[in-house]
């Protein structure tokens, strides 16, 4: 398989910039899959799945790395516990306007995927034409706090923080702190998207691993509840479909890509 190359780009959005990498044909030529990354991820931590993503859809691919991560500018902490909803709601309109995406479909990772599902109960316009999430969330479980809690120990006594920082640089402790102490916060307990699911109105296929050590089936249950997606569970599978089991969620997305490219209208 012949992968395109990385395009790197610079948005500037909100009067801040974002790093941004663009795979595969324009958004004139094609439809975009926009990649929304993990709550401690940014556009290298991809690594090559967003080329072999465009390699196998005949789709442009765009992902970029939020405020505070990656190259991306840095933001003040702490971050509001309503961050994902600011970013589905304010910033992701911005960033699919300033690259000229004219059909997107929304790829998400965890925070990603719940952005994803917010933006598209809330905010979506008629360029959207799905959405696919990879262990999302829409409300925040023990074994998540759990697992959150033991990165933050992992990040203060372990490595975590020096492999973090091959990708986010200076944003390392923004990147980590802002996501993490969200989570942690007690009133976290209560956050909630279910309520932008029934607004959904483009298919959604939620992928979760069955061995997601941040998030159990019943987050994939609650988004089929809420707005009808597609479940698909993946065995031998954490937290990361695109990396623990790359080969089939590529298959799953490029999928669902062609049915949605399919569909009349």
């Amino acid at each position: 398989m012949d992968l395109p190359e990385l395009r790197s780009l610079d948005l500037h959005v909100g009067g801040r910039r974002l790093e941004a990498a663009w795979w595969g044909p324009p958004p004139a030529d094609a439809p975009t899959l926009v990649l929304l990354h993990e709550g401690l991820g940014c556009v290298a931590m991809w690594r090559d799945f967003p080329a072999r993503l465009a390699a196998t859809t005949g789709c442009g691919v765009l992902a970029y790395s939020r405020y505070g991560y990656g190259r991306s500018d840095p933001c003040p902490l702490p971050r509001p516990l309503s961050y994902m909803h600011d970013e589905a709601l304010e910033v992701l309109p911005s960033v699919l306007a300033v690259t000229r995406v004219q059909r997107a479909v929304l790829v998400g990772h965890s925070d990603g995927g719940s952005i994803a599902l917010v933006h598209a109960g809330g905010a979506a316009t008629s360029a959207l034409c799905g959405v696919v999430t990879f262990a999302a969330h829409v409300f925040c479980e023990e074994l998540s706090v759990r697992s959150i809690d033991a990165a933050r120990r992992a990040y203060e006594e372990g490595d975590l923080r020096t492999r973090l920082a091959r990708y986010h640089g200076d944003n390392v402790d923004c990147a980590f702190w802002g996501w993490n102490r969200a989570w942690l916060d007690p009133a976290f307990m209560d956050w909630n998207l279910e309520a932008y699911l029934p607004g959904i109105a483009v298919p959604v296929l939620a992928i979760q691993g069955r061995d997601d050590e941040y998030g159990t089936a019943a987050q994939v249950d609650a988004i089929v509840a809420g707005c009808g997606a597609k479940p698909l569970f993946l065995e031998d599978c954490g937290h990361s479909p695109q990396r623990d089991r790359e080969t089939a969620t590529l298959e799953a997305v490029a999928g669902f890509t062609r049915g949605l490219l399919d569909r009349p209208g």
